[in-house]
């Protein structure tokens, strides 16, 4: 395909089977870098295992995933993808409850070190001036001296997407953020990843499409491993293709097609 040394992730022809059942069904799909994506499609449509494919969870029976400019992650493992610059979030929030937020942030820098010289060896200017710059970011400069468990689920949230700002990814995954948020929080969710977009590229996975349409990107349906369409929010949503997919919960609200 031309031009396609500057999508920073690039899936063609993949393919993955469980037990016969297949996952992931010449899966195509390319995206550029600094892009905000949003996926979404019905339970089982290979929303989940695309992202394990990218980030070396599993590997593909057939087919290529390449991020930047020719990097194969087929041949490489979870550990040696991360350090690519390639962070996932996934549906429920991992933090350490009994560190502070701050020490969440400070144990998720980017860099080589331990947990032990993380939290015992005096932080450096630089480190402070990161944490708080990523604190301010995910709205929870105020609450950086409160223990991570005294948190509500959406600053739960938010902490770990500040723990993955802190690795400065490239590529980041996240899966669900909005799953058993409030509306308000909700709403600050898209107002983060918005603010994001452009300082890296972001797949959101997510069924809530009034959250979807706040973030207002392209969006690509996912049927049966496969892309069944991509485009804005409107079009996705009037595509027949799409309503014929989603018939069995047309009685549903609209903002869980």
């Amino acid at each position: 395909m031309s031009g396609r040394k500057e999508f920073i992730l690039t899936l063609e022809g993949v393919n993955k089977a469980f037990e016969g059942f297949k996952a992931i069904n010449e899966l195509n799909f390319y995206m550029d870098a600094g892009e905000l994506r949003v996926i979404i499609g019905p339970n089982g449509a290979g929303k989940s295992s695309m992202l394990d494919l990218i980030t070396g969870r599993t590997r593909p029976d057939t087919g290529r995933i390449e991020f930047g400019k020719n990097t194969d992650l087929t041949r490489l493992n979870e550990y040696e993808i991360n350090r690519l610059g390639i962070g996932r979030k996934f549906q429920t929030p991992s933090v350490y409850t009994d560190h502070t937020v701050f020490e969440n942030v400070l144990l998720s820098l980017k860099g080589p070190r331990s947990v032990f010289s993380s939290l015992f060896h005096r932080t450096t200017a630089a480190q402070r001036s990161r944490i708080d710059e990523v604190l301010n970011t995910v709205g929870l400069a105020a609450r950086a001296d409160w223990k991570a468990g005294a948190l509500s689920h959406g600053q739960k949230q938010w902490l770990e997407i500040g723990m993955l700002i802190a690795q400065d990814p490239k590529l980041l995954l996240v899966d669900e953020p909005a799953a058993g948020m409030t509306d308000e929080e909700t709403h600050k969710t898209g107002q983060l990843l918005l603010s994001l977009e452009g300082k890296h590229s972001i797949v959101v996975i997510e069924h809530d499409m009034t959250f979807v349409r706040q973030l207002a990107r392209k969006v690509t349906v996912l049927h049966q491993g496969t892309v069944l369409c991509e485009g804005t929010v409107d079009q996705v949503q009037n595509n027949e293709r799409v309503i014929e997919v989603y018939l069995g919960r047309k009685h549903e609200p609209k903002r869980h097609l």
